[in-house]
């Protein structure tokens, strides 16, 4: 089910650009729409899915946990175990495939996580494409070891040393390279965010998750899940699970949003819980803006979530009561990483680890007979070093 009319989601969306991206955007939507539906073009990419990224991720029941919280059976759908730790690897696949019939031989990226970033880099290092990664300061130094992966890859990693020096700045950058070298390049950008078309590209390459948790969870369990849990920054790997169940009135969507230090204290991006409406980079969404609309600072623990903004998509979601969003702390997130680990053998990436957190205060309340689906976005590899220097410094 496609909710997109002209680039919009009802209000939300669209393409508030400087004039001379207007032409290069145009040219991106026409390409996809050509190759979205082109069975060659659907073969090559089904061929790296299920050859280079390890396609279809398995969906796991975490029988341990399920019975430890004594409630709703939770299941997980195993994106930590793609190619490079993390679902991004679907997107850029995908926008890789399209950047070559474009033509183009420099792809420029952002990243926050790094896990984008890794993602880029590798799909550039395959079909032998310059890759430029922009990196908020903060970030690298979060993410050191996806730095050095990145560069281990070919890509080169340019840190973003003004305002918060995280996801927003590095998009910043990203959007001004473009203007500037649009001609030859390919902005890959990583999340359901962005000027049209990218965020019903993101969605699109991004909804194969859902598209197997669906016959997944129809063969375990033969019937729809009651619950569909992922994490929200920009919003890709939740768009990517939720969409393909939209008509599914049933299956009830939950986002989680990163409350960080706690709402109350304004260490957050919490951004469709605590935002309003309002446009940044080249898109109407939820924002965390001040009374000026200008972009607050956003924080939160996993570098892949302290976004000020949110996919128009989610925004969609939200004023049409589809989605419920909600938020869950540091502390909690950092609790239910260290829950999976210890009861499933399971190292979840701290993004993942703020949906699992709800998932299991929800499974909690539920009766035994309802099904929980959590998508499992990234490994946590990644993570260990920021994790250890917390604990150890608690």
């Amino acid at each position: 089910m496609s909710n997109i009319k002209n680039g919009f989601y009802g209000e939300f969306g669209g393409r508030y650009v400087p004039e001379q991206l207007n032409k290069i955007l145009d040219e991106v939507k026409q390409e996809f729409y050509k190759c979205k539906n082109n069975s060659e073009f659907i073969n090559e990419l089904n061929y790296y899915f299920k050859n280079f990224i390890g396609r279809p991720s398995p969906l796991y029941f975490a029988q341990r946990l399920t019975q430890k919280l004594g409630g709703a059976k939770l299941y997980l759908k195993r994106e930590d175990l793609n190619h490079t730790g993390a679902h991004k690897i679907n997107n850029t696949m995908g926008q890789v495939l399209l950047a070559k019939k474009l033509g183009k031989k420099r792809i420029i990226a952002e990243t926050g996580a790094g896990q984008h970033g890794v993602a880029t880099a590798t799909v550039c290092s395959l079909f032998d494409m310059e890759c430029i990664v922009y990196m908020g300061e903060e970030d690298t130094k979060r993410q050191a070891l996806n730095v050095f992966r990145m560069e281990l890859l070919g890509a080169k990693v340019i840190p973003v040393k003004h305002g918060m020096r995280t996801l927003k700045e590095a998009v910043d950058e990203a959007l001004n390279d473009l203007i500037q070298n649009y001609k030859d390049t390919y902005y890959m950008l990583g999340s359901a965010v962005g000027p049209d078309p990218y965020p019903e590209m993101v969605n699109h390459f991004q909804s194969i998750i859902g598209t197997e948790a669906k016959k997944q969870i129809i063969e375990f369990e033969n019937r729809l899940p009651d619950y569909l849990i992922a994490a929200v920054g920009g919003g890709s790997n939740s768009i990517g699970l939720f969409s393909p169940f939209y008509n599914d009135k049933n299956v009830k969507f939950i986002g989680v949003e990163p409350a960080g230090k706690g709402i109350n204290t304004g260490m957050h991006a919490a951004t469709l819980c605590e935002g309003t409406p309002g446009i940044l980079h080249g898109f109407k969404s939820y924002v965390l803006q001040n009374e000026y609309g200008e972009p607050l600072p956003a924080y939160s623990i996993s570098a892949g979530l302290d976004y000020p903004g949110v996919g128009p998509e989610h925004a969609f979601y939200k004023e049409t009561k589809r989605a419920k969003y909600v938020s869950i702390t540091d502390k909690e997130a950092l609790n239910a990483f260290l829950e999976l680990s210890r009861t499933e053998g399971i190292i979840p990436a701290l993004e993942s680890s703020h949906a699992l957190a709800y998932a299991m205060k929800l499974s909690k309340e539920c009766s035994k007979d309802k099904l929980i689906v959590v998508n499992l976005s990234g490994r946590g590899d990644k993570d260990v070093n920021e994790v250890y220097e917390i604990l150890k410094n608690k």
